[in-house]
Order: C-alpha cells, then sequence, then structure tokens
C-alpha cells in the first residue's frame, strides 16, 4: 500500500512554546539519551542546558555527537531547542566523526560562543582541541569558528568558561589528572598569556565547571574513584586559584563517571549531573537535576539525588501551528500493520513495529516558506520498553526511546526529537521498528518559533 498526503497549512512562526515532557522527576530527558549537563541563564529568562548526545546504540564513548540544547522557564516544562553541531560541521576535525564530549557555551556582548572538545586525528587522545562555534542566539545557527591555539592536546577536555562580575572571561579545561586556567581575550577564542595549573584540587579527574557565590568562587570536578566517580568543589578568593578543596557534594549516580554544573535560577541554586537510571548502560546516560543547598559559611551540602519510578507519559503542549497525523495515513510497509481501531485518536494505529525493517511513513510533509527547526513526537502503546528509529528526509537521527506504558492499548506514551525540515512539501518523515513492540498511533509535527 502506498498513500500520499498533501499538506498546506504549517507556519512556521505559528509557535508560542512546545515543551518535551512536564515532569519535575529525574531525568528530566528522556527521549534520547544525554550527558555532562553544562546550565546558563541567558537574557532571555529561560534556564539553557547544553549537554553532550550518547548515540543510541553505543559504541563506548566513541560515537558521540549532535548536540541538542533544551530550556525551561519555570525547571519543569523543557524544550527541546533543536541540534546545533555534529562532527561533520568541523571542518578540522577528524574524519571518523564522533567524540564530540562535554561541551559549554557562554554570552558576550550578544554573541553566543559554544566550546566543545574534539579530535583533529585518527589518534584521538594526541590530538585533541578546544573547538568553538559562534551565533548570535542561543540555540540555533552555531557557525564553527575554528579552534582554541595554543592548548595541550593530549587528555585535556571538558572546556568550562566563567565570566566573572567585571566581564573578564576564563576558560579552564582537564583530564587525566591536570586542570589548568586562564584568562580569554576579548574575541573569546585565545588564550591571553599561558594556561596556569589549578592547583589545591584532591584527586582531580575531569569535569571542570567554575562559578561564583557572595564573593567565593567555587571550582568543581569529577574524581578518580574506581567505576564511580563523584563531584567534588573547592573554593578560592580567586578565579584562578589557588583552590583549597573543600569536599564532596555529589556522591555516585550509577554511572562510572560524572560531570555536573552549578546554577542559580529564579533564587534557587541547582546542581546538574547525569545517571544512567534509564538504560543501565554507562554510556546512555541521562541528564537530571536537584537543588543545591549551602550552609551559612558557604560550604555545599551533599546533593540529595531524586529519582522517578518510572518515566513520564504525560503529552507535551500542542500550539498553534501544531498538525498531527494518524499513523495509519502514511505508508505502512514491510509486515507493520494498521488494523487495530483501539487507538487513542480514535483511529487505527500502526502495529508489529517490534518487526525489523517494518515502518510507516509520513510524505509530502510541509516544512513553510523557509523550513526550520520543528519537533516531531511520536504517541505510542507498548507493553515493553522499546526503541523507534527516526529518518526525516533520509537523515538518520539515531533511537528514540518509547517507555512501557502498561499495555498495547494504552497510547499515552510520547517521544519527541526536534529536527530541520525543508521548506515547502518536500519532507519526509520515517518512524523504522525492529527495537522491541511499539503501536504508533499518531505523528504530530510541531514547529519551533526562530522569528
Amino acid at each position: 500500500m502506498t498513500t500520499r498526503i498533501s499538506i498546506t497549512a504549517l507556519s512556521l512562526g505559528a509557535l508560542l512554546s512546545f515543551f518535551t515532557s512536564a515532569r519535575a522527576e529525574n531525568p528530566f530527558i528522556t527521549s534520547i539519551f544525554t550527558a555532562d549537563p553544562s546550565a546558563h541563564i541567558w537574557s532571555d529568562g529561560r534556564l539553557y542546558v547544553y549537554p553532550s548526545h550518547d548515540i543510541d546504540p553505543p559504541r563506548g564513548c566513541d560515537l558521540m555527537d549532535r548536540y541538542h540544547v533544551f530550556s525551561t522557564d519555570d525547571m519543569t516544562h523543557w524544550r527541546d531547542e533543536g541540534e546545533i553541531l555534529r562532527a561533520s560541521d568541523v571542518s578540522w576535525g577528524r574524519s571518523e566523526g564522533g567524540f564530540m564530549w562535554a561541551p559549554d557555551c557562554a554570552f558576550k556582548e550578544g554573541m553566543y560562543y559554544f566550546y566543545f572538545p574534539h579530535p583533529s586525528g585518527t589518534d584521538w587522545n594526541q590530538t585533541l582541541k578546544i573547538g568553538v562555534a559562534k551565533s548570535t542566539k542561543p540555540a540555533s545557527d552555531f557557525k564553527p569558528a575554528g579552534f582554541i591555539e595554543g592548548l595541550d592536546g593530549r587528555s585535556m577536555i571538558d572546556p568550562s568558561v566563567f565570566i566573572d562580575d567585571d566581564g573578564q572571561a576564563y576558560f579552564y579545561y582537564g583530564g587525566g589528572g591536570r586542570c589548568q586556567g586562564g584568562k580569554l581575550q576579548e574575541n573569546m577564542v585565545q588564550i591571553e598569556g599561558k594556561m596556569r595549573e589549578m592547583t589545591g584540587l584532591i584527586d582531580f579527574h575531569e569535569a571542570t565547571w567554575v562559578f561564583k557565590r557572595n564573593g567565593i568562587y567555587y571550582l568543581t570536578y569529577s574524581d578518580n574513584q574506581p567505576a564511580a566517580n563523584r563531584l567534588r568543589y573547592a573554593i578560592s578568593s580567586s578565579p584562578l586559584g589557588p583552590w583549597t578543596h573543600k569536599g564532596i557534594y555529589l556522591q555516585p549516580t550509577g554511572c562510572d563517571t560524572s560531570h555536573g554544573s552549578v546554577v542559580e535560577y529564579k533564587g534557587k541554586w541547582y546542581a546538574f549531573y547525569h545517571n544512567q537510571s534509564l538504560s543501565g548502560q554507562g554510556n546512555l546516560r541521562s541528564i537530571c537535576v536537584d537543588e543545591l543547598k549551602f550552609n551559612h559559611d558557604g560550604a555545599i551540602q551533599p546533593v540529595i539525588q531524586t529519582k522517578a519510578t518510572a518515566p513520564a507519559n504525560e503529552a507535551p503542549e500542542k500550539t498553534k501551528g501544531t498538525i498531527t497525523y494518524e499513523a495509519e495515513t502514511g505508508t505502512v510497509g514491510n509486515s507493520a500493520s494498521s488494523e487495530n481501531d483501539d487507538s487513542a485518536s480514535g483511529g487505527k494505529s500502526v502495529q508489529n513495529l517490534h518487526l525489523a525493517g517494518a515502518f510507516v511513513e509520513l510524505n509530502q510533509v510541509e516544512g513553510g516558506k523557509r523550513g526550520g527547526q520543528a519537533t516531531i513526537d511520536v504517541r505510542y502503546a507498548s507493553a515493553e520498553n522499546a526503541k523507534i528509529r527516526l529518518l526525516v528526509n533520509g537523515a538518520d537521527y539515531s533511537l528514540l526511546n518509547a517507555f512501557a506504558t502498561g499495555g498495547w492499548s494504552k497510547y499515552n506514551g510520547h517521544t519527541s526529537l526536534t529536527v530541520p525540515l525543508g521548506s515547502g512539501a518536500t519532507n519526509t518523515i520515517k518512524l523504522v521498528g525492529g527495537n522491541g513492540g511499539v503501536n504508533v498511533d499518531s505523528i504530530s509535527v510541531i514547529p519551533l518559533n526562530r522569528e
């Protein structure tokens, strides 16, 4: 069966807001696997998180790629802002791609600077560089702008940028037991003078993060506890130390690794980190956040890690501009069927996506006059944890998590990803099965406003 559908009414400027989930529990992003969250508040009042992306299925940490950004204005509803950079965008990067590890972002004088580690050669550990991409927007239109010259390319990763009250920017990075910091020049892509060793840190491993509170500078980092890194912190009266170690503020999260950031938002402080609670695998991680509290003397209290008993399946908010298609209106093939009529939308759901090669496809999806980012939201039912492969215009966006909803006819499951669409009625969206049982009820296309 081949069914072509023509869609004519999709406005890219119509969306006011899109929420990927409505949950206050952890992990707070569940559709894809993410790690190493770097959190910032920008002038629009939203909190933005810049994590790394664990590609599913993984191959160690080699394949990490395709940075997405997530944002919120209430610490409960999170919006997938879409992908901002991938290895193939980096002209100086290794031809094999991958190795897009923990990033950070900074803002100065109208420009956002996205910092990311990436190797320039096949021998990745000897050729690591810290790349920079620039944009006038916090979560789109980033363009690579080379890398920071003069840094040690061996094992030094996890860039972090702190801008002090006087506007001076400081750059930090580290790995393999070494942590360095230095001043950034006004252009934010060159080091002023030489990098300095950050002294006074006990058992430093990686994951540097610097913030300031009540005149005290804090440097947080991951330690070397085998197979169960913890997050430690040190304090100083200067952004470049020397530092005084104060203790552990985040115990192991279940992962071999740990990586975090700290930020104040709307009067409360928050600790961001990752765990492996959704996958049980240390290379398929998920980002979390919990409140961070301080004693009167400035000491950080141990973070209480909160966990959900199961991923939430609350529907994303659909606003003007959203178009929803019943799954049966597309092309269904390779033994997938659309004969079940107990779907939530009142139509027929597409079943048998557990079979290898089974798929449902929507053709001639309208992308508007200029195209742009849109969130693809899939509504489904499943009695088991499964995954759906998403292809948009032939590009493979890896696997989306589809967690058990409590039964094959309970269509309260939602999984989503924000991707680019081309202009006009030229787009194709394809869901491919073979990774666990999923019955697909509908597919919503929700344009993300960039105006």
